[in-house]
């Protein structure tokens, strides 16, 4: 029966295990000396974003990702009177996007595109309508939606959510940011 020749890390498997170790204070046992890091892999230079679009990881010198956004409370950036007007029903929505009879996937997607597409055209107020669902939970994209609009490609692009003013737990105006 022949042996197999020891199995050498990679340099990958090697910055697992430092990453792993230095997380949980392993140390090396007696007499033995801890691997050698591996090379930094070289830096790519960043890709420039979108004319118009929010990167969504801050750059060195840029301020954090806006907290989470949820419907119906004031978001920092959004001020009493904005969100009174909103709750009102005075600031009507310019567009928008019906999600009756998607399944959760494709209504993801369709949300995704809707808020890129209305921001890139300068719209400030649009609505989501997901339908209320079966009660008492709600449907799935009702349930969803505040999870979508919290993602980090699309949370710099909203100031703040509030239900339909109509009362209508089923519809979501969505506030958007000016573009810069």
């Amino acid at each position: 029966m022949a042996l197999r020749p020891a199995r050498r890390l990679t340099e990958e498997d090697r910055a697992f295990w430092h990453a792993w170790a230095a997380r949980t204070q392993v140390q090396p046992l007696k007499g033995r000396a801890p691997f050698p890091l591996p090379p930094a892999p070289p830096v790519a230079p960043a890709a420039a974003p979108a004319p118009g679009l929010v990167p969504a990881v801050p750059a060195r010198g840029r301020p954090a990702p806006p907290p989470e956004l949820h419907i119906g409370h004031v978001a920092g950036g959004l001020d009493a009177r904005r969100l009174r007007d909103l709750k009102r029903g005075k600031q009507r929505p310019e567009r928008r996007l019906d999600l009756h009879g998607k399944r959760a996937q494709e209504a993801h997607h369709a949300v995704r595109a809707f808020l890129h597409s209305a921001f890139l055209d300068g719209l400030r107020c649009v609505e989501v309508v997901t339908g209320k669902g079966p009660a008492p939970e709600g449907g799935v994209l009702r349930r969803e939606l505040p999870h979508w609009i919290n993602a980090p490609d699309l949370r710099p692009l909203l100031l703040g959510a509030i239900h339909a003013p109509t009362a209508n737990t089923g519809a979501v105006y969505l506030l958007l940011r000016r573009r810069k």
